[in-house]
């Protein structure tokens, strides 16, 4: 038996379940479609961040459990399953347009290392102070990068989402923007963004700067404002900083293990790790710019030796009292990335106990979650709200 045969009732529950959790929500849309259907435009409601449901369920690079990460099909997918909103990560090309990759490196993510016409563009680089081997976005025209296709980036893993190789492309950022704005009109409601800034430090060295080529879309389809229905993230709190002087659209600090410096500290010389970010004084500091924060969930709830869960951390108080929501990041569904004491079986592809462990951080008063499983994540959050 394979590994997708073993799993497809078990995704199919999820599916069918999340479904109709997200069904019972159409009576309340009725009134958006309405307005959608004599303006033709999506209804900009004008309510912020805080009018979102918590916890709020983030489709990590789209539904990405399911489809290649950040295509189109990805992103509709997680709209599918009623994702609250859906993030993008952005990385420039040669010719300074906006392209939603995980990352610069596309080895993983296109088919450009079977694409003769390419071999010589493979080389090394280092970014962030990390030599890669690779195909980069920033060696290729939105044209050149047009003619590639995505594919699954852990195919090991996810053998399913293979089917879908080579259907879609790389969407550029404004692309998003504009399916954003047809799918508000056809859902009758704001289609929100979490928009992550890539590298920023290492493209504005390249005279690729992120931030003003972003806020220039931005203030174009409107998504510019403090009520705008988008997040900006970054895992370089200069990077949040920017984008503040140039929109009013609420900012994210994204924080990695702590221990860890974020890149632009480095470059700059500033001592400060990421456990000094999550102090009450370093809360204090990101809240002088920002509105959240985006912790890897082990700042939150951290493991054990054997990679169990422990004890919750003060973050999510500490945060509140700065009035900083809380996004951490990644739930996803499978063994391999799961707390130990939350796995079921030697399978690491398989599926375990992903209810258990969102139990476990939903519990804790975090604001969302990015999740590879959309739906998965939404069951919890109405267990969750079932239960208070």
């Amino acid at each position: 038996m394979t590994q997708g045969e073993r799993r497809t009732p078990a995704r199919r529950t999820v599916l069918g379940a999340a479904g109709a959790t997200v069904l019972g929500a159409s009576t309340a849309l009725a009134a958006g479609s309405a307005e959608a259907a004599t303006t033709g435009r999506a209804p900009h409601r004008g309510h912020g961040y805080r009018s979102l449901p918590v916890p709020t369920v983030i489709g990590h690079r789209g539904a990405s459990g399911y489809r290649p990460e950040h295509t189109l099909g990805s992103y509709r997918h997680a709209l599918d399953l009623g994702a609250h909103v859906i993030e993008q990560d952005l990385v420039p090309t040669r010719d300074g347009h906006l392209v939603c990759r995980h990352e610069n490196d596309i080895t993983g993510t296109t088919d450009v290392a079977d694409r003769p016409e390419f071999t010589a563009r493979r080389t090394t680089k280092t970014v962030d102070g990390v030599a890669l081997t690779g195909w980069f976005t920033e060696d290729f025209t939105l044209a050149e990068l047009k003619t590639l296709r995505a594919k699954e980036r852990i195919p090991g893993t996810r053998q399913e989402n293979t089917l879908y190789d080579g259907r879609w492309t790389v969407p550029t950022f404004e692309e998003v923007l504009r399916w954003a704005e047809e799918e508000g009109r056809r859902r009758g409601r704001e289609i929100w963004l979490h928009v992550e800034t890539k590298h920023p430090s290492y493209f504005r060295s390249l005279g690729l700067a992120l931030e003003e080529r972003l806020a220039k879309l931005l203030r174009r389809y409107g998504r510019h404002r403090a009520d705008s229905p988008v997040f900006l993230q970054s895992f370089e709190p200069s990077s949040i900083q920017r984008l503040a002087k140039l929109v009013d659209a609420p900012g994210v600090v994204l924080l990695s293990g702590a221990s860890s410096r974020p890149w632009d500290f480095v470059e700059a010389g500033d001592p400060r790790t990421v456990a000094d970010l999550v102090t009450p004084e370093g809360l204090r500091w990101i809240a002088s710019y920002a509105q959240g924060i985006g912790p890897t969930l082990d700042l939150v709830i951290p493991k054990d030796a054997s990679g169990r869960l422990g004890t919750p951390t003060t973050l999510v108080r500490d945060a509140h009292a700065e009035g900083l929501i809380l996004h951490p990041y990644t739930h996803r569904n499978e063994n391999t990335f799961l707390p130990a004491d939350f796995r079921k079986g030697t399978d690491p592809t398989a599926y375990g106990d992903a209810f258990g462990a969102l139990k476990r951080y939903l519990e804790t008063g975090i604001d969302g979650i990015f999740s590879d499983n959309p739906d998965t994540a939404l069951l919890a959050a109405a267990d969750l709200t079932a239960r208070g």
